[in-house]
């Protein structure tokens, strides 16, 4: 699925086309101001529009990437596979050329994170700094053990509320989906988890919840084979300025993840979002939003 690079304007936003290797990928500016942000979103697969940072948008532009295989981008000839970071990568080179931008800050949540930080111990010159919400230095066995215990302090957190099994139920299920409908299905129902007080906000996050989708992406490369991520010496060499976000109450990518990655990093800035999960932009957006402003102010033009 392609089409020719091109922009399509419509109030407030700005809509855009390049092409990755015959495949269109599309993003979204908002915003203005000479600092440019690229945002990554997570998943990989979650619609891009829940990464939404208005606050930043007035004072920086902000290009939210529709992830290849996600949404109204393309998708590869081996799709649900072949989504690898280093496609991804490619894909932030050719919007930042079409922004016409110098360098530009990278910000990646979740999955977008492990994009991120690969970028910036690749392509550092192309950064003018990178923002790692939400990140990990690893996946596998030791990330799953840590997610495992998160899981059961949300459990003692949320004791006796009648909607913690199904939020578990749905936990457990996000795993074995294929299909997108119900993955976003599943994703909903698992939301409440991901979030610090979701019971005790729901008139605030119920319709986030209604409204956030995903497509499914396998995680593994255009061979069918997984994509193991264990980046302490990548993180340990990355030169550009860093700024490190997490959620206290993250249960996937949480606070002992970020405080391990700004170790990594020399001279890497930490900020820990005290009443937030893994959806910091949601739960505490004007601390979220003040920082990353904070970060992008305090480097050299």
């Amino acid at each position: 699925m392609s089409r020719a690079p091109g922009r399509r304007v419509v109030p407030g936003m700005a809509i855009h086309t390049v092409d990755v290797n015959g495949v269109e990928q599309r993003y979204h500016v908002y915003g203005q101001g000479a600092a440019i942000v690229v945002a990554m979103p997570g998943g990989p697969g979650v619609f891009w529009d829940y990464l939404r940072m208005p606050a930043l948008e007035e004072h920086v532009r902000v290009a939210y990437v529709e992830a290849l295989g996600t949404g109204e981008s393309g998708r590869l000839p081996a799709h649900p596979d072949g989504y690898t970071r280093e496609l991804y990568a490619t894909a932030i080179d050719r919007i930042a050329d079409d922004l016409g931008a110098g360098k530009v800050f990278l910000l990646g949540h979740s999955y977008g994170g492990f994009v991120a930080q690969y970028y910036a111990a690749t392509r550092p010159q192309r950064l003018a700094g990178v923002i790692l919400y939400d990140s990990a230095p690893v996946t596998g066995a030791e990330q799953g053990a840590e997610v495992a215990r998160q899981v059961e302090l949300f459990v003692k957190r949320n004791e006796g509320n009648p909607e913690v099994p199904a939020v578990l139920q749905s936990l457990q299920a996000v795993g074995s989906i294929t299909d997108d409908d119900q993955l976003t299905l599943a994703l909903r129902g698992l939301l409440p988890s991901y979030l610090a007080d979701y019971w005790g906000r729901e008139a605030e996050f119920k319709p986030f919840r209604e409204h956030i989708r995903v497509n499914y992406i396998s995680g593994r490369d255009a061979g069918g084979h997984a994509e193991p991520i264990d980046d302490r010496e990548l993180l340990a060499g990355i030169t550009v300025p860093a700024l490190v976000i997490a959620g206290h109450y993250d249960i996937i990518c949480g606070e002992r993840w970020a405080r391990e990655i700004h170790e990594l990093i020399p001279g890497s800035r930490l900020l820990i979002l005290e009443h937030s999960g893994h959806l910091g932009n949601v739960e505490e957006p004007e601390r979220f939003q003040d920082s990353v402003l904070r970060f992008i102010a305090a480097q050299p033009r």
